[in-house]
């Protein structure tokens, strides 16, 4: 465990490493002894922008030491390709995965910057063939690569959303084997998932994730928790957020801190019953409380 010191966005996140992992995480470095919460994510996670995100207002509350491996724009391959962060989250208490978007991994269509999710690599031969017109070798960020394609032609992206989220479930289910014990999957967005027919999942973040691809993870160590953000909590969480002028267009994108306290809410009671001799969570993924709004 390395732990270095980061001043980054105006606030200290006291960036770190865990074991052989190059992924640099949200400090201080904790201990990895003891009970502990592991908690997988995101940008939400990690807690951009703000001064106490929800694994660390959980571990006030439970009095269990919370491991945060929340990393900026993650995608499934930060954690699935990692032998030591798989093993920190069998050796704890219990792992909350926050639900990340499928467009940020590689797949048979493209490949991403493992350490760096969001950004574009190449694209494969077969990849080029069905979209000829484009120059890939222009893209850097998936999103832009995503909305180009959009524009060109929806018929052929919904070819391409298909076979990513074939690709994300395939990659959760393997996931979700490779960790040991309870696991809690955090749904957090400013919206339910829709389900297959409605639409909507290509400009909503977690991208091209719906409701039949969560149901598709149940497993009887496996609880759902589905926190939707209103439009009220992100703007009075706002005012709480730490940022400067040029992080605007990032800050758009965070929940913030309101949503945070909600996460913690719901999550550390379900946490702290929880102990390395507990049985798994009997909770079942179609029975757990949906907590929208």
């Amino acid at each position: 465990m390395d732990g270095t010191i980061s001043q980054s966005k105006g606030i200290d996140y006291q960036t770190c490493r865990y074991g052989s992992s190059k992924i640099m995480f949200r400090g201080p470095a904790r201990k990895l002894r003891g009970d502990y919460i592991a908690f997988l994510g995101g940008s939400e996670t990690f807690g951009r922008f703000i001064p106490t995100p929800f694994p660390d207002l959980i571990e006030q509350r439970t009095g269990v030491t919370a491991v945060n491996l929340g990393c900026i724009d993650a995608g499934l391959d930060c954690y699935a390709a990692s032998h030591d962060l798989l093993e920190i989250c069998s050796n704890a208490t219990a792992t909350v995965i926050q639900i990340l978007g499928a467009t940020n991994m590689s797949n048979r269509f493209y490949t991403v910057d493992q350490r760096h999710s969001d950004r574009f690599l190449r694209a494969s031969r077969q990849f080029k063939e069905i979209y000829p017109e484009i120059d890939f070798s222009t893209f850097t960020l998936i999103n832009e690569m995503l909305a180009k394609l959009g524009q060109t032609d929806p018929d052929r992206l919904h070819r391409l959303r298909q076979e990513i989220q074939t690709a994300w479930v395939a990659r959760m289910r393997a996931l979700l084997r490779n960790i040991e014990g309870p696991k809690i999957l955090l749904w957090l967005a400013d919206h339910a998932p829709f389900s297959l027919g409605s639409g909507g999942t290509i400009c909503r973040m977690p991208l091209f994730v719906d409701r039949a691809m969560l149901n598709a993870l149940n497993t009887p160590e496996t609880t759902f928790i589905e926190v939707v953000a209103t439009q009220e909590d992100i703007r009075k969480g706002r005012e709480r957020m730490v940022f400067n002028q040029q992080d605007l267009q990032h800050v758009t994108q965070i929940l913030g801190p309101s949503v945070h306290d909600r996460v913690a809410q719901h999550i550390a009671p379900i946490l702290a019953k929880l102990s390395p001799s507990a049985e798994p969570l009997a909770i079942n993924i179609f029975d757990s409380e949906m907590l929208a709004d």
